[in-house]
């Protein structure tokens, strides 16, 4: 694993689509650690968190992963490195302008 540019003495946060097993995941904050990350943060849409995974963050350099509720956390895994944010509002919110013919994509125009 590469790092291209400088990281050291920064913040990083990663940022995934998904974490199955965090072998990747911790091993991309293993590799910010070794070339002079201070902290790392780390986020991602679907906390499958199978097999080792709980483990691998918890005894991992990862300081915080925040994943979405689309995927059900059991407690279990949950330690006070996993955050879990609910989807509920957005989800509820794009139901309502599906329903009402409005704009799904305006919820995200930040223009």
């Amino acid at each position: 694993m590469n790092i291209i540019g400088d990281v050291e003495g920064r913040t990083a946060v990663l940022v995934d689509d998904e974490v199955d097993t965090a072998g990747s995941m911790v091993g991309a904050a293993a590799a910010l650690i070794d070339g002079g990350v201070e902290r790392v943060y780390a986020c991602a849409t679907h906390g499958i968190l199978s097999g080792p995974a709980p483990e691998r963050l918890r005894s991992g350099p990862i300081e915080e992963l925040i994943v979405t509720d689309s995927i059900a956390v059991p407690q279990e895994k949950r330690d006070g490195k996993i955050k879990v944010l609910s989807i509920a509002g957005l989800l509820g919110e794009a139901i309502h302008r599906i329903h009402g013919g409005l704009s799904v994509g305006e919820m995200f125009d930040r223009s």
